[in-house]
């Protein structure tokens, strides 16, 4: 089989996964039904996936080495503008949304994957960015607020376009650390 061929079956089969993932659960979802729903045969899907586990491993390591990048160039950054953290922080939330969804859906079923106690990581990581280490326990609890707050927004709202949903978002995060919630207007020469 061809490579590009490979790989295109490959991303369908994710596709279809993702889609029963979230729509019936995971471990409601059979790779029968998976390669049923696509027309191939079990062993064809298991030439791509060796497991169920497998399967759920690649939809989900997308998000997992984007927000490991996005957390690592951040905090090595000189400075961090919370906006612009909060509305980068949104991007990618938004743009893996199906898979959040299919994460908030299964938390307990993808125990063995240890993402509980990853996504904390990474929310501990971005109040740090945004309130700093030491910062006081009223400060960490609106940054936790504001990330919490928006990543809600992007699991209940996911039918809204980014455009829509990403301003009111990134406010509502920016009220509840007590910025400002429009971007201040550019200091212009005159």
């Amino acid at each position: 089989m061809a490579k590009g061929r490979q790989s295109d079956t490959g991303r369908r089969i994710q596709e279809v996964a993702r889609e029963l993932f979230i729509r019936q659960g995971i471990q409601q979802t059979s790779l029968r039904q998976i390669a049923d729903r696509l027309g191939i045969t079990k062993p064809a899907l298991y030439y791509h996936f060796a497991s169920r586990e497998a399967l759920v491993q690649s939809i989900i390591q997308p998000i997992i080495e984007e927000m490991e990048e996005f957390l690592a160039e951040r905090e090595r950054a000189a400075k961090i503008e919370p906006r612009r953290l909060l509305e980068d922080y949104f991007d990618i939330s938004y743009r893996h949304r199906d898979v959040t969804v299919m994460l908030v859906n299964n938390l307990a079923t993808l125990g063995h994957l240890d993402l509980q106690s990853r996504i904390t990581d990474w929310r501990w990581r971005l109040v740090t960015l945004l309130v700093g280490p030491d910062a006081p326990l009223t400060a960490r609890a609106r940054a936790i607020s504001a990330i919490g707050g928006m990543s809600d927004c992007v699991v209940v709202f996911a039918d809204l376009p980014a455009d829509e949903l990403r301003p009111i978002a990134v406010a509502t995060a920016c009220a509840a650390l007590g910025l400002p919630e429009t971007p201040p207007l550019p200091i212009t020469g005159g």
